[in-house]
Parts: C-alpha cells; sequence; structure tokens
C-alpha cells in the first residue's frame, strides 16, 4: 500500500513549493480564460476550453522540470519545443480560400501561440509578466479590433 501512496505523491512537492505550483497552474488557466473569453465572445474557432487548456499545459511543461531541478539548457529545450509545438495547434485554424483569396483564422492561431508564451511565463513563475501580457494580448483582440474595424468602415 505505501508504494501506491509512494507513486500517486510521487512528484507533488511539500508544503509551500505545492502552493506555488497551484498558483502558478491556475494563473495560467485565469490568463488562458480571459483570452478565451474574448475569443468565445468573438465567436472564434478556438474559445474558452482551447486557451485554458494551451496556458495550462503550457505552464505543465515548465513547472515540472522546474521542480524535477532540470538544468537551464534542458529546460530551454522543453520551452523551444512548447514554441514549435504550437504551432501545429495554431496551424489547424488556419483557412486558405483560394476562390476567394482570403486567409482566416492567422490571429486565432497568433492567439493561441501568444496564449502559450504566457503559460510559459505564469509556469516559471513570472506571474506579473503573465498578467501585462494577458491585457496586452486582450487590448490587440478586442480594442485594437474595434479600432481596425472602424477604419475598414471609413
Amino acid at each position: 500500500m505505501n508504494v501506491l501512496i509512494d507513486e500517486l505523491s510521487g512528484g507533488l512537492p511539500d508544503g509551500t513549493a505545492l502552493l506555488r505550483v497551484l498558483i502558478r497552474l491556475l494563473g495560467a488557466m485565469l490568463a488562458g480564460a480571459v483570452l478565451g473569453w474574448q475569443r468565445e465572445r468573438s465567436d472564434k474557432p478556438a474559445g474558452l476550453r482551447t486557451h485554458i487548456l494551451v496556458a495550462l499545459g503550457a505552464a505543465i511543461f515548465v513547472v515540472v522540470p522546474e521542480q524535477l531541478a532540470m538544468n537551464p539548457d534542458a529546460l530551454s529545450r522543453v520551452i523551444q519545443g512548447i514554441a514549435t509545438g504550437i504551432g501545429f495547434l495554431g496551424g489547424g485554424v488556419i483557412l486558405k480560400h483560394a476562390s476567394e483569396r482570403r486567409i482566416e483564422g492567422l490571429t486565432t492561431a497568433a492567439d493561441i501561440w501568444a496564449t502559450a508564451a504566457i503559460g510559459v511565463a505564469i509556469g516559471l513563475g513570472a506571474l506579473g509578466i503573465g498578467l501585462i501580457a494577458t491585457m496586452l494580448a486582450w487590448i490587440v483582440l478586442s480594442i485594437v479590433y474595434r479600432l481596425q474595424a472602424r477604419g475598414d468602415h471609413r
């Protein structure tokens, strides 16, 4: 029975470290939720759940190696893998309409990529940077969009 308990609790930090991990993972989820909610309200293909999971996943990818005291070079490779891999997810939302000579989904793809970066920042403990980046991304998605739409009508 002790082996089972040891395995189930393996990798869980003690005390303060566990609280830090929870704050980081919940913070990443919240940042993803802010951006995902905006996309959901705009009726875009990647919405609330997608953004929450992207931010959470990116945070997990960096929290675990940090908790296991992985060396900085290895952590750097993890982050490179996230930046590259998330591109495949973003690529899935880009559509090219050849007959109309139009491409759609680029902003959503870029937003998914930025959400992953925010998740990495928060996962590494840079919650302030993650908060600022979330606010800036929200401004681009909401306010800049409205300004751009006004300009297009003129």
